[in-house]
């Protein structure tokens, strides 16, 4: 289409300027001949070089050089009302000529030849363009060689832009479950295939980091199961082996407390797995300051715990996940206290957040992630409470990040201090247009009933 378009205008450019030159030729002509005196002959200085002025029958009364001895070039003989005609005319012996004819106005034709029609034609040979297919065929030829370069091009610049996509794609055919260390080749600057490559090894390096953690953590699992395990098989070994040495009461006794660390751990873990994979739970409005000072009322004995919560500490969340993180956490400092834990729950720069701080000996910075790891327990939980799972800090900061909150220890004068910030929402679900007046109470714990103070 384009080839033909080009054709076209090509052509008929070249035809309106040969008829418009022979008009222009005509004309002027037309304007030598005087009244009374034969019309000179005419001397072209243009290609237009056929010019002939032809009677009313067809017979040639004055022509150029180039058309002497010629027959009339044309049979075209214009009206009054259309004086001027283009014309191109081709003969048996081969040949075509292109001409405009123009008709001598009646004012002329009565002074010049007392009112009988003349007629002037004015024309050329058609030129090699318009007489045969060079243009057409050198248009097609040179469609075909830019196409071809087209084509080539871009066969060129498409294998080379997918040369990339092409590595990443050897690279993660030769990436296992076994080895995910490889990476895909990055192209330099800010294309798609650079941002591709990119956001393939940020996920490589998160899947790789995932199997690291999943494969340590069935280690370490295996190896806290493996522990009771051993012991609850030399426990019933050594009762069939040696009947009349070992109590069998006594054996029950202690295979059941294995038994009850087992289950105690096989539930912390399927608690874990559940939060790990994301699984959904119902969340509504939960009064934290409420839920704070209900669980601290309801754990009799052992150290006292003073409750200090502010009013209307509202948040989004599921009451038994936080009820357990609560109860960790109190269980903890509990483990770890000397006379006193203190549990908090207010307001903060659009947070709840709750504490409890115990008067013990602390962690030491180095250790304050370390104690939010799976099975994870410092010498001294180890020596205070044997039986426990190392997973109840891990399961509460699971469920910290799953309510979009956090779960750090943080710096304290004396003791430990473990802080959960979750997002402050109001009883509807909204964030809060303003702060409440908050109103303190206090709850100590002496293994008696609770007093209660405002």
């Amino acid at each position: 289409m384009i080839g033909a378009g080009l054709d076209f205008l090509v052509l008929d450019r070249a035809q309106e300027q040969v008829f418009q030159q022979a008009q222009r030729v005509a004309t002027n002509w037309l304007g030598s001949f005087q009244p009374g005196s034969t019309p000179p002959r005419p001397i072209p200085k243009t290609r237009i070089n056929l010019l002939q002025l032809i009677d009313s029958h067809g017979r040639v009364v004055v022509a150029s050089a180039a058309a002497a001895g010629r027959s009339a070039l044309s049979t075209v003989m214009p009206p009054v009302d259309d004086r001027i005609q283009d014309d191109t005319q081709c003969f048996p012996q081969g040949g075509c000529v292109m001409l405009s004819a123009v008709r001598l106005s009646p004012i002329e034709t009565r002074e010049l030849w007392r009112g009988v029609p003349h007629f002037v034609y004015a024309g050329m040979t058609e030129p090699p363009i318009l007489a045969t297919y060079r243009l057409e065929i050198l248009t097609g030829a040179g469609i075909l060689l830019t196409t071809g370069l087209v084509a080539g091009g871009n066969w060129w610049v498409g294998g080379r832009s997918l040369r990339p996509v092409a590595a990443i794609r050897a690279t993660m055919e030769e990436i296992t479950v076994s080895d995910l260390s490889l990476r895909v080749p990055e192209p330099s600057g800010r294309t798609e295939y650079a941002l591709l490559a990119r956001t393939a090894n940020q996920t490589l390096a998160r899947l790789e980091e995932a199997v690291k953690q999943q494969r340590r953590f069935a280690s370490t699992t295996s190896h806290e199961l493996r522990t009771p395990l051993t012991g609850l098989h030399t426990r019933l070994e050594e009762a069939v082996l040696y009947p009349d040495d070992v109590d069998p009461h006594e054996t029950i006794r202690e295979a059941l407390s294995i038994t009850r660390r087992l289950e105690t751990i096989v539930d912390d873990l399927l608690v874990l797995a559940r939060l790990r994979a994301g699984d959904a739970v119902a969340h509504e409005p939960i009064d934290l300051g409420a839920l704070v000072t209900e669980e601290a009322g309801a754990q009799m004995g052992g150290v006292p715990v003073h409750v200090h919560v502010d009013r209307d500490v509202t948040v989004q969340g599921n009451r038994i996940q936080l009820i357990r993180v609560f109860d960790n956490l109190l269980a903890n400092a509990r483990r770890h206290a000397d006379t006193r834990i203190e549990a908090t729950a207010e307001r903060a720069a659009g947070q709840a957040v709750v504490t409890v701080t115990d008067d013990g000996d602390g962690i030491a910075p180095q250790d304050r992630e370390r104690v939010f790891e799976r099975f994870v327990r410092l010498d001294a939980g180890r020596r205070r409470e044997p039986g426990g799972s190392g997973l109840g800090l891990a399961i509460s900061r699971d469920i910290a990040h799953a309510h979009n909150g956090t779960l750090r220890v943080e710096d304290s004068p004396r003791g430990a201090r473990f802080v959960l910030r979750l997002p402050l929402m109001d009883a509807t679900g909204r964030p809060p247009i303003g702060e409440a007046s908050p109103g303190a109470f206090h709850v100590v714990d002496e293994g008696q009933t609770p007093a209660w103070r405002i």
